[in-house]
């Protein structure tokens, strides 16, 4: 059996089933890797060492007695720290929240906990989930695998670097504008943003309401499809969530691509942007690829980038505003100033503005949803660079705002990223794929094929390997 710490979720539980490993072993090794490693990546702001343990032994006697709760038994998860988790702080990673503990588990937790899963610890973020990489906070911020110099992405970076670092073979992130898909893209690893409505977030520190999704990331699409079996479902408590026919979303895994009409939105990042010529060339292979699997490929126009970006920050700046007003008013100087900045951009917006995007938002959602009407799936670029030093406040600033994952926050479609090679540096580069509302099982059986045939997911980072 290769290294404890390199297996898949899916390989963790078949080794459960044949008695090849036990959950006290998977937990004891993780937790020597991340004592070891962690200090390097600061991917952890806690991790929960006796209750994984005491999970993992309970885990193994009902495993062992024929009492196996599903395929996440006894298989340990990351939860960012937004998210509460009953008896840990939920930080937000903020000097705001340090002392907010939670009295009861999120809703995706529990169901979490119902299958058995191990709550292996809370996971770093950028305060708030909006405040990108900074050093003036309670905790350091979350480095990246590929080179611990450069961001990981956010702002569920923690959980990304994790992850592609081989600390735990799965963790929750949230994406309000792009933070499971960008820390993806830049740790090389698998993120789903879900339909919106499909993942409750009850339990969740909202950022801006009606954008806020919750979803899995891991080093395989199988994984994520199986960490999105635990926790999606209609939540009567959530008003944002959505009834929906539950479906195993792996379903179609091993079905291959041929046939499938994929619609490539080229426009995105060769005039709306101009993508970096690494990160183009991995779209052009992920084209190539799966051409080559049978899939037929077409351009796909949508409305332009930048119109529908700025739709969605209008929102997103509005909403946001509207749940820190009191804290920034209050306590200012608590807050790192990367987030206050651009939190305090919403004081500035009228109701007018809000309603002019709210209008203009249902025409974009139309424009996307009318697309599928002549293909399947759409690919899209996710990131127009590779990640830079996470010390430079300038590039930082520069990169971020330079992405195609915010238009699926404001339309709600569902949206995956996916590893397509390396830069010429040797950082990862992705791709998205977007596909119908709640058809999530179709982006994991085009994802499934492509990674079967361009095999990027075997790729770890060297440091770390």
């Amino acid at each position: 059996m290769k290294d404890i710490h390199w297996l898949s979720a899916a390989e963790i539980g078949a080794a459960y089933r044949k008695q090849q490993l036990s959950p006290v072993e998977v937990v004891r090794a993780l937790l020597n890797r991340i004592a070891v490693h962690d200090k390097k990546l600061n991917a952890f702001i806690r991790v929960d060492t006796e209750f994984a343990l005491e999970s993992a032994r309970l885990a193994e006697k009902e495993i062992a007695a024929g009492r196996g709760l599903g395929p996440l038994h006894g298989v340990p998860v990351g939860i960012k720290d937004i998210i509460d988790v009953a008896g840990m702080p939920t930080t937000c990673h903020s000097k705001i929240r340090l002392d907010h503990m939670a009295g009861a588990d999120a809703e995706v937790v529990a169901r979490l906990r119902a299958g058995g899963a191990i709550i292996l610890g809370k996971m770093a973020l950028h305060e708030f989930a909006i405040g990108g990489p900074a050093f003036d906070l309670p905790f350091p911020p979350a480095r990246n695998p590929w080179n611990v110099n450069c961001h990981p992405g956010g702002s569920s970076s923690g959980s990304g670097a994790a992850v592609a670092g081989g600390l735990l073979p799965l963790a929750l992130g949230t994406d309000t504008g792009g933070s499971i898909r960008n820390p993806a893209a830049s740790c090389g690893i698998v993120g789903l943003k879900p339909t919106y409505g499909a993942v409750s977030r009850r339990g969740v520190f909202p950022l801006a309401f009606t954008l806020d999704h919750l979803g899995p990331m891991a080093r395989s699409v199988q994984d994520a499809a199986l960490l999105m079996d635990a926790i999606a479902g209609h939540d009567a408590q959530d008003p944002g969530s959505v009834p929906a026919p539950r479906s195993e979303y792996g379903r179609m895994l091993h079905r291959g691509v041929r046939g499938l009409r994929v619609g490539f939105v080229r426009h995105f990042h060769e005039t709306d942007l101009t993508a970096d010529p690494d990160m183009a060339a991995g779209l052009e292979e992920a084209v190539r690829v799966l051409k080559g699997e049978g899939a037929e490929i077409c351009d796909v126009r949508l409305p332009k980038l930048q119109e529908i970006a700025g739709v969605q920050r209008v929102i997103f700046q509005a909403e946001s505003w509207a749940i820190h007003d009191n804290w920034l008013r209050e306590r200012p100087g608590d807050y790192c100033q990367a987030t206050r900045i651009r939190l305090l951009a919403g004081a500035f917006l009228s109701a007018g503005d809000l309603l002019h995007a709210q209008q203009r938002r249902s025409a974009m959602i139309r424009a996307v949803g009318d697309s599928f009407d002549e293909v399947d799936v759409l690919l899209v670029a996710n990131a127009m660079d590779p990640a830079c030093r996470i010390d430079d406040p300038a590039e930082n600033a520069r990169t971020y705002p330079r992405q195609a994952r915010s238009p699926f926050n404001l339309t709600g479609h569902p949206a995956l990223a996916v590893m397509t090679g390396l830069s010429k540096s040797g950082m990862p580069l992705s791709m998205q794929l977007v596909g119908r509302m709640h058809d999530e099982a179709t982006l994991f059986r085009v994802a499934a094929a492509f990674e079967r045939a361009a095999q990027w997911y075997m790729r770890r980072p060297p440091t770390f390997a």
